[in-house]
Order: structure tokens, then sequence, then C-alpha cells
């Protein structure tokens, strides 16, 4: 079997992680214009006009201020109560109505393009083949498509919200200063520039601890699944303290490392608050004198810093514009790393279909390694005859399970060919290939659900009769109706809430109602006890019958009834033959059978 390479997960994580933020900048940004903005145009026009109305609001308010003041307060004209107060109502009114539809419009398409990216990584997950999966840990998937998408969408809103919402607004709002107050524009225009080059210097800091914070959140959903998964060993081996501890430390460190990002995040509101102070001060120095002098008159003071006051929000937003956009950058590339890599199983439409007439398979001179110069199958050739049941014997790490995962093309030969009824299986659709085989193995894998949903995988259009048919020749009809719920009857996690025997028997059943010509049996029976191995063992036996079996055992006494035995011996078929044939040869299988059978059954054998 691959090599897994859990415990290194996050030190590959850690080295593809520097200097990312000028590239993802670069690259990113105009991706996601060029297919989800151009995607979704119609509804972003739609929240860019909201957001313009919202923006026009916010600067007429301001600008009316000054009749507020000098039309009502200054002059005392009664009329312009009415009318500059029912024009507030209504600026207020559309505020609030375009603010509305701007939000729930851009929740909409953000809630879409995560849906979407997720859907799109889980298709580009199952393109890839067996050796993408064993080199990662499942929980980086996870990671990936909720956190990367939901990434992927705040960087589109950010630029969509900064340029539609915040910069319109400061427009406005900056017209209305230069308008009413030239000078303290001028200020507004010296200090934002300062503003903006003070949080650049955070934004590296930033994106290495979003990048701690990517790598914390993944130790911890780790340690959460592998705990549960393997509960077991944890209770068997009293590993609760150890598994309690490895969780507290990496909450911990999660924990730390979000503080460290809100540290670094809330710089950017006093560098602001003391700016913005300041200018608002000196603004008030200067208008209140003009206002004493008589060279102006309160309302073009008061529309002018209350159009200072309302820039202050959108402002402090533009200012943490890069802080905030380096952190989902470097999220939306985690997704991209996945949804670019190369898928390893997509074939041309052209491939042809296997045809399967008896079903021979037939290893030709094959060689197969996982790893450069570490060969595990070392020039490989035997046959295995249509219809009957070939087994494959020999120590573990020999290269049994190998050769089966070769046959489903997990994985593709170095060298040699593989045949099945004379046609090269590497020029075939996998699809078709897959389609005529039934494998049933010793992890006896069941997926979250009822009983009848996981047989039924084995061929989803079948009829009612061929279901139960399948479920009796398994011989697990009987079982499955001393349930209270019978076929509807929960597995659990994994088939949890089942006993080996009975998850066996399920998995024999899905591969009895796919009905396929040929069969791979890799050690079905290994974990089972006498009895439940003898009900199992009466299943197979009717599973085998009119298909090519292959199977893998390492109890001898299963494969005694097998029309031809391969000894399989570091990477190598050492000895082919019946039982019988085998045991006279007195070679490597007649070793075997002596660690498991007394002398007097092999006198007997």
């Amino acid at each position: 079997m691959p090599p897994v390479h859990h415990g290194t997960f996050f030190d590959r994580l850690k080295s593809r992680m520097s200097g990312i933020l000028g590239e993802d900048a670069r690259v990113i940004i105009p991706r996601l214009v060029k297919t989800d903005g151009r995607r979704h145009a119609k509804k972003y026009a739609l929240a860019l006009f909201m957001m313009f109305l919202v923006a026009a609001s916010t600067g007429l308010t301001a600008y009316l201020m000054k009749d507020v003041i000098n039309k009502i307060f200054v002059d005392r004209n009664h009329l312009a109560v009415w009318m500059l107060g029912g024009a507030l109502i209504l600026l207020y009114l559309i505020k609030g109505l375009a603010g509305y539809f701007q939000t729930v419009t851009l929740a909409m398409i953000g809630n879409r393009v995560i849906a979407d990216y997720q859907k799109r990584l889980f298709d580009t997950t199952l393109l890839q083949g067996i050796p993408f999966f064993s080199k990662q840990h499942s929980t980086e998937f996870l990671n990936r498509m909720n956190s990367g998408a939901a990434g992927a969408r705040q960087v589109l809103n950010l630029v969509v919200t900064s340029l539609g919402r915040d910069a319109l607004t400061l427009v406005f709002l900056i017209a209305v200063m230069v308008v009413q107050e030239p000078v303290m524009a001028f200020f507004c225009l010296v200090i934002m520039p300062i503003v903006v080059v003070g949080v650049r210097q955070l934004i590296r800091r930033a994106r290495q601890i979003v990048q701690r914070n990517f790598i914390g959140s993944g130790r911890v959903m780790q340690t959460m699944q592998e705990t549960v998964q393997g509960i077991r060993v944890v209770k068997s081996y009293n590993l609760e303290d150890r598994v309690r501890q490895l969780m507290a430390n990496s909450i911990q460190d999660l924990e730390a490392s979000m503080n460290k990002q809100a540290r670094v995040g809330a710089r950017t509101g006093p560098l602001m608050e003391t700016l913005g102070g300041m200018a608002v001060g000196l603004f008030v120095i200067y208008a209140g004198f003009s206002v004493l002098n008589g060279a102006r008159m309160p309302g073009e003071f008061f529309s002018a810093i209350t159009a200072l006051l309302l820039a202050y929000e959108p402002a402090k937003r533009l200012a943490r514009l890069n802080l905030d956009l380096a952190a989902n950058l470097t999220l939306s590339r985690f997704l991209f790393d996945v949804l670019d890599s190369k898928p390893a199983e997509v074939e041309p439409a052209t491939l042809p279909a296997l045809k399967v007439m008896q079903g021979e398979i037939e290893f030709r001179n094959v060689s197969f390694e996982y790893r450069a110069g570490e060969p595990v199958l070392k020039d490989v050739s035997f046959i295995a005859e249509a219809q009957r049941a070939t087994a494959l014997v020999g120590t573990s790490g020999g290269g049994k399970s190998t050769i089966m995962s070769l046959i489903e093309r997990f994985y593709e030969p170095s060298g040699g060919t593989i045949l099945i009824d004379g046609q090269d299986i590497a020029v075939c659709s996998r699809h078709s290939l897959r389609d005529q085989i039934a494998y049933v193995s010793q992890d006896l894998f069941l997926f979250s659900g009822t009983i009848r949903e996981n047989i039924r995988l084995g061929k989803p259009g079948a009829t009612d009769e061929e279901f139960i048919a399948a479920t009796k020749a398994a011989h697990a009809h009987d079982f499955i109706m001393g349930f209270e719920k019978g076929y509807d009857t929960e597995v659990g996690e994994h088939g949890a809430q089942l006993s080996g025997g009975q998850r066996a028997r399920i998995s024999i059943a899905r591969a009895f109602l796919k009905n396929a010509p040929i069969l791979l049996l890799d050690e079905p029976t290994a974990a089972l006890d006498a009895e439940s191995e003898k009900e199992v063992q009466r299943a197979l036996d009717e599973l085998r019958k009119s298909r090519t079996t292959l199977l893998i055992a390492h109890r001898l006494h299963t494969v005694l009834s097998a029309d031809k035995i391969c000894v399989v011996d570091d990477g190598t078929i050492v000895e082919t033959g019946t039982h019988q044939e085998l045991l006279a040869r007195r070679g490597r299988y007649h070793a075997f059978y002596r660690l498991q059978f007394d002398d007097r059954n092999i006198a007997n054998g």
C-alpha cells in the first residue's frame, strides 16, 4: 500500500507560505473579477447602483446641513423647517432601502460564489487519483473548502464595496468639503495617504498570522477527527490525557494566533482616530475663527464638519482594505492551489470502453513503484483465468494489494501491461473498467445513511426484486430484518452501529447487486471472528460463482478451494499452482501453510 504522510501536512503547508501577497493581488483579484465578477455582473451592477444611492444620500445629507443651520437657526425660516426636515427624511429613507438591497444582493452573490467554489473544489478533488489523497490529510480538504471559498467571496465583496460604497461616499463627502471649505478638503487629501502608508506596514504581519490561523484550525480539526474515528484505540490504550493535551495545545496555539490577528487588525483604529481627531481639531480652530470674524456663515462650517465626521467610517474601511485583502487573498490561494492542480483521472472522451466477454486478467511483466528507486512489483506475470478464482498469498508488504490497485487503475504501472480479455486497460476508459469490477475490501467501508442506501450504491437503479435477491444471496436479509427499522436502519459513521460481520455482508450485498463479471476480494474476512467469518465466507462463495475472482487472504483456509494460488513475495510471483500442487513442492507456500496448520493437517491435506 502507498505511504501516508499525514504528519507532514503542516510542514509542507508552511514551506509554501512566503512572499505571496504581491503575486496573489496581481493574479487572484483579476481572476475573480473576470470569472465570478463577469458571471454575476448584473447583480453586481444592481449592488453598485444601490451603493451609489447610499453614497449620494450621505453626501447630500452633509450638504443640506449648510441650509439647516443658515436658514433655520440663523434666518429662522419656518418653511425651511418643513422642507429641509422632509428632505432629510426622504434621504435617509432612500439610504436605508438602498443599504438593505445592497446588503441582500451582495450576500446572495457571495453565497452563490461560495457554493460554486465548494462544488468545483469537490469535483476537482474527485478527478484526482489515489496518490493525491494518500499524501494529504482529509481535514486539509475541509479547511480549503470552507475557508478558501469564504476568502474568495470576501475578496470580491471587499473590492466591490470599497469601490462602490466607501470610495463613492468619500468622493461625495470630499466634494461637499471642497464646496463648503476648500482648506478642509486639502487637509483630508493630505492625511488619507499617511493612513494608507501606515497600514501597509501591517500587511505582511497580517498575512503571516492568517497562514498560522489556517494551520492552527487544521490542527484542531485533525485532532478532533482522528480522536472520534479512533475512539476505540483512545479508550483501549487510555490515551484520553494525551489527546486532551494535544487538543489543548492546538487550541491554545490557535487562540494565540487569533489574538495576534485581532491586535494587528485593531491597530488601524487608533491610527485613524489620532489623525482624524487632528483633522477635526484643526478644522474647528480654523472654521471657528472664520465664523467669529464674520468671514463665513456657520452653515458652511457645520456642513463641512458633518461631511468630515461622516467620512470617518468609509475612510477607516479603505485604510484597512489592504490588510483585509491580504488575509482573504491568502485563504483564496489555498483554494486555487487545488482548483489549479492537474486532474489525474481526466481522459479523452474518445477512449474506447472495456468490453468484458469472459473476464480473463493477465499481467505481463508488470513493475510498479510508489517512490522512485523503491520497486514494489518487479516484472510480475500471471493469468487469472476467466470465471475462476485466483488467490494471492504471501507476507504483508509483498505487493498483493498493489496488484488489485493496478487492476482498477488507482495507479499506473511503471512497466509492463495489464490486459482483460486481451484488451490493454491502460487505453480503455477508467469508468468502463470500474463498471466491470466489484470490490470488497478488508476496510468494509460504509457511508453514513441507511443499510438500504449503502447496498443500493452497487446499482442505484436496481429493482426491488434485484435488491432483495442480492441481500439474500449475501446472507444479509435475515439479520437486517431483525432490526426494528429493517433496511432503513442507520449504519452510523463508517458503519459503527453494525458489527464487523454485518458490515462485511452488507458490502458483499452491494457487490452482488452490482453484478460485475470481475470480483476483487481484499481480505474481507480478516478482522472477523470464526462464526462471523463462516457466514461471510458462505456469502463470498455464492458471490464467486460464474465470476473471475481475484482474492487476497492471509488465512490460508480461505483459499484452499481456489482454482489457482499465486505466492507473492517481495514484489514477485515465486510460485503458482493449486493447493495440492504447491504443498507437494514444499516451497514458500508449504512454509506459509505450516505456520497455520500442524503436520497432521498437512499429511491429510
